[in-house]
């Protein structure tokens, strides 16, 4: 059995022309022999709607049957998107996260999948050529609705495809694929034909919205290709995958972007054991994340502290340093929302030197000071002053020639 995942966002279920668009990619999925499944999100705007009434009604809703009430805009679309294929006699079905079912722990709001069952799903491909599955969405141990996170219906797609060793996992959206940095700032980006993993990995968690992070993280884990596309085009798009053999793969592949960064400065902390451990661990326990850390060196058993967390985590965040201002000895306390991640991605830092210094020379010459710089094996990012966003974005993409199927700094590096 040939099997086809297809998941499409809202933008692509919006109404019943999008719909009818949707239906043409499903058609020409049966027609080359595949069975299909087609994972839905809810029509764009619904999920927020459903937000806003339940916090119109409550101020604080309860989780689980928020749960229960945002899941149902993917069970509109699936149950309107199967009536359109059985309109033209297809042999289909819809079916709901916890019918399949799609286990997940109790994590409600943003659940993980544990489990799926790919027996029940071989049995319904038996009897139907296509499952239309609500995306997003799942069920705990108890049988009650979970919700994966914004985003979810990718990462039930990419699971589902995983749970039937699917062919590939094409993720429709409004765009054509992924782009080598944001085509709304940089009009000379270009679309990436393949790309890695873990280069995507990198650009989802920077903030690229073309796929939710821990879709990628799955695909990944179990070896799922995805191929990016968009339901409004028969173009190809991109192919997420494994690694290239290293001599062939870009040192650069992207320029990405984060502004949903805010930097926090403890100013005069005591330099001794214990006290980063003492400043990090109520802020895990709170669930806010902290990317990028620097310590100043050590003057009179003091030091500085400067670490990065959302925008959203910075009045909780305070709140915490605050209530241990005293134990840590910290003298002041500082933050700067007006900032901005900047990084620059490629599997080729891998095996070549001098990315870095190629950016930061970059940044110097228009006048960009770099405020803070954290580093992988293929990523380098540096934070720099929110107003100075495109202009930074623009002059890496231009540096390293990524308007051109192969930039000048690959080509002298492999010289």
């Amino acid at each position: 059995m040939r099997i086809l995942v297809q998941k499409f966002g809202g933008t692509s279920v919006d109404g019943h022309e999008c719909m009818l668009k949707v239906r043409e990619k499903v058609l020409g999925g049966l027609d080359n022999g595949y069975k299909v499944i087609v994972v839905l999100s809810a029509m764009h705007g619904v999920t927020n709607s459903l937000l806003e009434t339940a916090h119109s009604w409550t101020e604080q809703p309860d989780r689980a049957e928020l749960d229960v009430l945002v899941a149902t805009g993917e069970q509109q679309s699936v149950a309107l998107f199967t009536m359109l294929l059985k309109e033209i006699g297809i042999k289909a079905r819809s079916c709901l996260g916890y019918q399949l079912p799609i286990r997940t722990d109790p994590t409600y709001g943003s659940a993980r999948i544990l489990d799926i069952d790919q027996n029940a799903i071989f049995d319904l491909l038996k009897r139907y050529d296509v499952l239309v599955v609500a995306g997003f969405q799942g069920c705990d141990c108890t049988r009650r609705i979970t919700t994966l996170g914004r985003g979810g219906s990718d990462t039930s797609a990419v699971a589902l495809a995983a749970a039937v060793n699917a062919s590939v996992c094409e993720i429709y959206t409004d765009v054509d694929g992924v782009y080598t940095t944001d085509p709304n700032i940089c009009s000379k980006a270009r679309k990436i034909d393949t790309i890695d993993y873990e280069e995507m990995l990198e650009m989802a968690s920077m903030g690229a919205k073309v796929l939710q992070i821990r879709s990628v993280e799955f695909a990944k884990k179990y070896n799922v290709p995805i191929h990016v596309r968009s339901t409004f085009s028969n173009e190809p798009g991109t192919i997420v995958t494994q690694e290239e053999n290293s001599m062939e793969a870009a040192l650069v592949s992207g320029i990405a972007y984060d502004k949903d960064q805010a930097r926090i400065t403890l100013v005069g902390v005591k330099d001794e054991p214990g006290v980063s451990a003492r400043i990090f661990e109520p802020i895990a326990a709170a669930n806010i994340v902290v990317d990028m850390i620097v310590q100043n060196p050590s003057k009179d058993n003091r030091t500085d502290l400067t670490f990065t967390v959302p925008r959203g985590s910075v009045r909780d965040t305070l709140a915490i340093i605050d209530r241990i201002k005293d134990e840590i000895g910290a003298q002041d306390i500082f933050h700067d929302d007006n900032v901005c991640k900047i990084s620059v991605i490629g599997v080729g830092m891998r095996t070549h030197a001098g990315i870095a210094s190629i950016a930061f020379a970059t940044l110097k010459k228009e006048n960009i000071n770099i405020l803070m710089i954290s580093t992988s094996e293929i990523k380098i990012s540096c934070l720099v002053k929110e107003k100075y966003t495109e202009l930074a974005i623009r002059s890496l993409h231009e540096a390293f020639g990524l308007d051109k199927e192969k930039s000048p700094a690959c080509e002298q590096s492999l010289a």
